[in-house]
């Protein structure tokens, strides 16, 4: 049976794109992805990765922006998982859209970074790659199962300087300071297949709108002056993602930096209503994405 878009979400996009860019759009939704993952450069290297593949006669290609991530273009998720290489947890199975946010963070030696909402920990363990585990990571999240599995993931990784907190992030104290903040924050998905579940709904919107004010309110607080801090959604809906920002920003001296056009090389990017930040289009690579970089 073929999966139906929400006629409300139709509608709501056509508000913000043109009918020719919501067609594209509706097309990526249903869009087969291939198996995407990274390295996990604490454990391994691409070298040894690309061995391994070479092997078992998996084939892939290199994400042009990102030199430890791979297309897997023969086989499904089911054989990735089988491989030592998995079990180990040298590489992570991780859509493209997603490595995106740590990346643009730039996570650096020492440095003190706050990961508001972490779980399950694909993002909190590449910036512990990405610094080669040499800043500190306070990972939060407030649902028990879903630390548990933070903490697991954690763990296999090799992520060494990461302290857990099983706390909803917007209860942080505002004693806190930190160097850089990752706010991978919650929202209803509408870049994603979640589009076709039955909780997809305009209250879930409307509920994940309140969520993001409160959160990105908090980590404006808790930054550094001079510092970054990197807002990202799995949501192309202005209401989640520009409007947030706008709302928010100007009541912190606080301002977008714009995102480097040579780390989105090949991506398909929507029409964004803030100048430097980044709407990702939902295709046959990537899931639909927003990430906006933030200087206080």
């Amino acid at each position: 049976m073929e999966k139906q878009t929400p006629e409300f979400l139709y509608n709501k996009l056509l508000t913000q794109y043109n009918e020719e860019t919501v067609d594209t759009i509706m097309q990526g939704y249903i869009e087969e992805r291939p198996v995407t993952l990274r390295v996990n450069t604490i454990k391994s290297n691409l070298q040894e990765i690309q061995n391994v593949f070479n092997k078992e006669n998996i084939t892939y290609n290199i994400v042009e922006w990102y030199k430890d991530a791979l297309i897997i273009n023969n086989v499904k998720e089911d054989r990735v998982k089988s491989l030592d290489i998995y079990k180990e947890g040298k590489i992570y199975l991780q859509s493209l859209s997603s490595m995106l946010p740590s990346l643009i963070l730039d996570p650096k030696k020492d440095e003190n970074i706050l990961d508001m909402t972490a779980a399950p920990g694909g993002k909190t363990t590449q910036i512990a790659a990405i610094s080669n585990n040499e800043c500190m990571i306070t990972a939060c999240e407030k649902n028990k199962i879903r630390c548990d599995r933070l903490k697991y993931n954690i763990e296999k990784q090799g992520a060494g300087r990461v302290n857990v907190m099983q706390e909803d992030a917007r209860k942080l104290s505002n004693y806190f300071s930190f160097d850089k903040i990752l706010l991978d924050a919650p929202c209803s998905g509408s870049g994603t297949t979640n589009i076709f579940k039955d909780n997809f709904s305009e209250e879930l919107i409307k509920r994940s709108v309140k969520t993001q004010e409160e959160l990105l309110k908090k980590a404006l607080t808790i930054l550094k002056k001079g510092s970054t801090m990197v807002y990202s959604t799995c949501s192309i809906l202005k209401d989640e993602n520009e409007e947030v920002i706008n709302k928010v920003l100007h009541k912190f001296n606080a301002e977008v930096v714009p995102i480097e056009e040579n780390m989105i090389r090949g991506i398909p990017v929507l029409p964004s209503g803030i100048n430097g930040a980044i709407t990702i289009c939902p295709s046959n690579l990537y899931e639909g994405f927003f990430v906006c970089k933030i200087r206080k």
